[in-house]
């Protein structure tokens, strides 16, 4: 499982996706988590399975959201600050959006 995590400039999504990984491993799970900041995220969306978007960038997430659907991938937008992320929850909202696509 792949997931995808931006923010504004990939900073703070690097400490969402640390989160993210540390609770998958807890939990033996195999995911590839990368952080993107928007300018890198058409990039980073290839071979994607979800897309999980900072709150922050709610303003922004149609643009986010037209490139991930030209890119087949799910999107959710993260509860609450993504430096304070609950990996746990993250990793089930990334789980979640993946199933329902399934």
């Amino acid at each position: 499982m792949r997931i995808v995590v931006v923010c504004g400039a990939g900073a703070s999504s690097t400490f969402a996706a640390l989160r993210i990984r540390r609770a998958a491993e807890a939990r033996g799970i195999a995911v590839d988590v990368r952080a993107a900041g928007e300018q890198t995220l058409a990039d980073a969306l290839d071979g994607a399975d979800a897309l999980l978007v900072g709150v922050h960038l709610v303003p922004r997430l149609d643009a986010l959201e037209q490139l991930a659907t030209a890119a087949s991938v799910p999107v959710a937008v993260l509860p609450g600050e993504t430096r304070a992320l609950d990996g746990d929850a993250a990793l089930d909202l990334a789980i979640a959006i993946i199933g329902a696509r399934a």
